[in-house]
């Protein structure tokens, strides 16, 4: 019932309550590029959120880039505190399904990870990407800083321009602050490097085919 009515974000009163502590671990190591996967991280790297879709195939994207550290998927921008993978398909978190990427900035610029991002999914579709419909998949950009939130809301202008040229509607793409009101919740470990351990599962990634004219800017190396 749920996949055949139009998806309606909750209030924080109607969302789940949640818990004060996960009801799961995470595991200690990425099983692609052998770093960990929580925090603290390693001086001179940054982190970088993004919500693009299904979360299995948006981290690989991530972790296929060169410059990217590690990555690990989870949920934000809900008001459910800890939520689990049921709750946050049920729709009544808030949250939608994030990429946590942890990179070199000196190997690969923010400006890169935003072309990346733009390019792997539809940011026109709202509450869905594809055949996957639910607030959990919508697209969103948590920033980590006024630097990051400067270039995603250009890079959004850029790339509305070109999608507008090319026939598609509005970016409904949220940029917003990762501050305390938007933790990120990492997800159980069987979603962690879901595609990694599951070469032929499911991936419901895919752009518009409209490139995105921004990220050009090189790292010095």
């Amino acid at each position: 019932m749920f996949l055949s009515r139009t998806p309606v974000l909750p209030t924080p009163e109607q969302a789940l309550r949640g818990r004060p502590e996960p009801e799961f671990s995470v595991p200690e190591r990425h099983t692609v590029l052998g770093n960990p996967l929580l925090g603290p991280y390693p001086e001179g790297l940054e982190v970088a959120d993004f919500a693009l879709g299904c979360f299995w195939g948006a981290e690989r994207k991530f972790w296929q880039t060169e410059g990217v550290w590690t990555t690990l998927v989870g949920y934000q921008g809900g008001y459910t505190p800890n939520p689990s993978y049921e709750e946050v398909c049920s729709g009544l978190t808030g949250h939608t399904e994030v990429v946590r990427v942890v990179f070199d900035p000196s190997k690969v610029s923010y400006e890169s990870l935003l072309k990346l991002f733009w390019e792997s999914h539809d940011p026109t579709q709202g509450f869905r990407q594809g055949n996957d419909v639910g607030t959990q998949y919508r697209s969103a950009i948590y920033t980590h800083s006024p630097a990051q939130a400067e270039q995603a809301e250009a890079s959004r202008e850029a790339y509305q321009k070109v999608l507008t040229g090319s026939g598609y509607g509005e970016i409904t793409t949220h940029v917003l602050p990762a501050d305390e009101t938007r933790p990120f919740y990492p997800a159980e470990a069987y979603h962690q490097q879901y595609l990694d351990k599951n070469p032929a599962g499911y991936c419901g990634i895919g752009g518009t085919g409209v490139s995105c004219p921004i990220g050009v800017a090189k790292a010095d190396g």
